[in-house]
This record gives C-alpha cells, structure tokens and sequence, in this order.
C-alpha cells in the first residue's frame, strides 16, 4: 500500500473535511393528530401508521 511521503498541513485535511455537515432528520405532519413526527416512521402520540393503528400509545402524564 502506498503511503504518503510527508505530512499533510492542518489546513489541508480541514479544506477536505468542509462539506460533512450534520444535517437534521425529515420531520413531517402526522395526518391523524396534526403533531411533528419522523417521516416512516409510526406516530408516537396517535400511534398510527400509513392510515392504520399499529402501536398503542404510553398515556402522558
């Protein structure tokens, strides 16, 4: 394997590494209660997914 012949400068690895952001997830409205929620994944207010109940929500206190 090849191996470099000197040492990158600081600023070279940082000019590099300038396009790897965090990006925040994709929220969207949940079409039963209105709430924010992930996208494909199951409300966890309402407890609906596609249209259809599939989780029994925890009661808040």
């Amino acid at each position: 394997m090849p191996n470099p012949k000197r040492r990158h400068s600081k600023t070279r690895g940082r000019k590099r590494r300038t396009h790897y952001k965090a990006s925040s997830p994709a929220m969207m409205v949940c079409p039963s209660c209105k709430e924010p929620k992930l996208t494909h994944q199951v409300c966890q207010n309402c407890g609906f997914y596609s249209g259809k109940s599939v989780l029994i929500p925890k009661k808040q206190k």
